[in-house]
Parts: C-alpha cells; structure tokens; sequence
C-alpha cells in the first residue's frame, strides 16, 4: 500500500508526542512559535483572497467561504511538513501517549499550556507586524471584511462556540491523522486539505487561528475588546477545541486501535 494503516497512524501521532515532551524548553518554544506563525500565514492569505472579492461574495457568498476555506489550510501544511507544533493538534498529539501511560498528565498539561503561549506569540507576529503594521488591513475591502468576520466571531453565545471549537478540532485533528496516513508529500497535502477545508467553510472555531483573526482586526481599529475577544471567543473555542481534539479523535482512534 502507498498508506499508512490506522493502527499505524495512531503508534506514528503519539510517537510525535512523546518525541515533543522530550524536547528541550528553548526548541519546544520556537517550534510551537513557528506552529502559530504559520496558521497565521494561512488565515493571512485566506483574507486577501477571499475579502478581495466583495463583488462575488454579494452574489455567492457559500463561494467566498469555500475559497477562504480552500486556502487557510496551507498554514497547517506547513506545520505538519516542518514539524512545527501546533496546541490544536496537540490535543490528540499528547493524548494518545497519555492514554499509553508513556507520558504523565503533569507533562501532558504543561506541554499543552506552553504550546498554546507560543503559538499565541507567533500568531502575533503575523498578525501585527506583518499584517496590520504594514498596512494590509487600512484600506477596503480587506479592513471590512476582516473586522466584520472578527465581529461575528466575537459576538456569539458561549456554549456555541465551545461546539463550534468541538467540531472545528475534530476536523484540525483528523486533518492531521490523514496526513500522517501518507507516505508522500503530495498524498500528505491532500489529508491534510479536507478535513481543514470543510472547518474553515462550515466557519467553526479554531482558537488559534482567532489569535490571527481578531487581533488583526483590533489592530487594525476594530471595534473589538480584548476582554471581549478573550472571554466570548478564545475561551469557549479553546475548550471545545480540547475536546474535540482529545475526545473525539485522541481517546477514540486509542480505544480503536492502541488500547490492548
């Protein structure tokens, strides 16, 4: 076969986490810097592409979603190809060891939290100095598109975005569980694609991802608070992104195929 079984991407995705939770705190922390930078990238291109359309997206707005959704996932292409590290996928990442009882739930924890600060640093990187600090944002129909996406996401009920978070990192997950069943770089791009192709359109909550999104929007002037962003946004997805990531793909696919 030119793939990877399940129970061989299942032993190959906890070996990446067992292999990060040895890594030293300096290489553990610019990884999962770049991790942040690079879902940034790709939230970064998906807003030139697809909010440099307004004339289309008035006529077929499903279209501007698909295109936004077709492209944000190169950011976590990248991630996977370089061996960055991302906090969403980690869920399932230090899960699996965990359920192995090859790592301790002290190590699971701290080397969630340190991915999720790190990630939120090069998000920031992206989302400030090389978005809204040189200008991408100042003028229409970029600024307009960003802050009203930023808005929406922002001015939800909690509990539906903890379930956007859940269905958002079940996807993430999946994303990269396809791409570990690959045995090319080709075949990996295309699982990774899908899974993260269908949560961008569908528009669920990734939350680092919205470390790009809303920042950017803030920085940029729009009407958006920090403790709004923290509290009605970031917070709920990043618990339904646990779940989903941990629940529904870590704790299943080990059931499935790593539990003796």
């Amino acid at each position: 076969m030119n793939y990877y079984s399940p129970k061989e991407i299942a032993a190959a995705f906890a070996a990446s986490g067992i292999y990060k939770s040895k890594l030293s705190f300096p290489k553990f922390a610019l990884i999962a810097i770049l991790g942040g930078a690079f879902i940034a990238f790709g939230g970064l291109l998906s807003v030139m592409v697809a909010g440099g359309m307004p004339g289309v997206g008035a006529e077929n707005p499903g279209l501007i979603k698909f295109i936004a959704g077709a492209l944000f996932p190169i950011g976590l292409i990248m991630v996977s190809i370089t061996g960055a590290d991302l906090f969403t996928s980690d869920c399932t990442a230090f899960t699996l060891p965990l359920l192995q009882k090859e790592i301790r739930i002290g190590k699971f924890v701290r080397f969630l939290v340190l991915s999720y600060l790190f990630n939120f640093v090069g998000t920031q990187l992206i989302a400030y100095l090389l978005s809204a600090h040189i200008g991408f944002f100042d003028k229409e129909p970029w600024q307009g598109y960003l802050h009203t996406y930023s808005a929406a996401k922002v001015n939800q009920d909690f509990l539906k975005v903890l379930i956007k978070g859940i269905g958002a990192n079940w996807l993430v997950c999946l994303g990269m569980w396809m791409g570990y069943a690959a045995k090319d770089v080709i075949g990996k791009c295309i699982g990774i694609w899908i899974p993260v192709m269908l949560f961008v359109t569908l528009g669920y909550e990734h939350s680092i991802a919205n470390m790009f999104f809303i920042p950017a929007a803030i920085y940029s002037g729009a009407d958006i608070l920090w403790s709004d962003f923290i509290v009605q946004n970031l917070i709920p997805a990043t618990l339904g992104n646990l779940l989903g990531g941990a629940g529904l793909v870590g704790c299943v696919y080990w059931y499935l195929y790593l539990k003796e």
